[in-house]
């Protein structure tokens, strides 16, 4: 089988030597500035992580501020190693600034690398909806309109004269349970016994119908 040819990428291949040269560089500056041994290497690598992270929050669109300082923060100690090691400086006498910086630097990487690992992920997506708490309001009291269409009323006999009476007996049991459902509201919701015009106007029933089912009812 023939081999794949590889494609190198330039520009990867770019970033490779820079980031290799300024490893080095980072490296040489903490040397120089009493670092010696693993955290000589130390350095570079806190730098590096540093810039990466920064870059990362930058990409993913979220607090685009924090992202930024501290990208810029990293990139200034990038840059100030790899002229610092240019020759503009001499590495054989280190100023006691530049001793400061170098020996602060840990503290700021940590603190840098921290917020953008720990901090908001979603500052601007959707904050899940608290539930709303139960209404604690109190119903409002039913009105007659509200309590007349509970049950049909049975079908009533013929209705009768004015001065007719009704034997207690010959109520229907139907309409008796009706209106007891209606009196019990109206005393829940008055606190008296309803009295037999409410229940006739209530029941739509004759006046001597309405005095034989508030027999029935006491």
């Amino acid at each position: 089988m023939r081999a794949l040819p590889v494609r190198v990428d330039a520009v990867l291949v770019q970033a490779v030597i820079a980031a290799a040269l300024s490893f080095a560089h980072l490296h040489d500056l903490a040397l120089a500035a009493g670092q010696d041994g693993w955290k000589a290497w130390a350095y570079p690598v806190s730098v590096d992580l540093l810039l990466v992270a920064a870059w990362g929050r930058l990409r993913s669109g979220e607090a685009k501020a924090a992202g930024w300082c501290w990208f810029f923060v990293a990139l200034t100690a990038s840059l100030g190693a790899n002229v610092a090691t240019a020759g503009l400086l001499d590495l054989e006498n280190v100023p006691a600034w530049l001793r400061i910086l170098v020996a602060g630097w840990p503290a700021v990487a940590f603190l840098g690398g921290t917020l953008l690992a720990h901090g908001a992920v979603n500052p601007s997506g959707d904050r899940a909806t608290a539930p709303e708490p139960p209404s604690t309001a109190q119903a409002p009291e039913p009105t007659a309109a509200d309590v007349e269409p509970l049950t049909a009323a049975p079908e009533l006999p013929a209705a009768a004269p004015e001065s007719a009476s009704f034997p207690p007996s010959s109520v229907p049991p139907a309409l008796v349970t009706l209106a007891r459902k209606v009196a019990n509201e109206h005393r829940a919701r008055t606190g008296t016994d309803i009295d037999t015009s409410t229940l006739r106007a209530r029941l739509g029933v004759p006046m001597p119908l309405a005095e034989a089912i508030t027999t029935q009812l006491t």
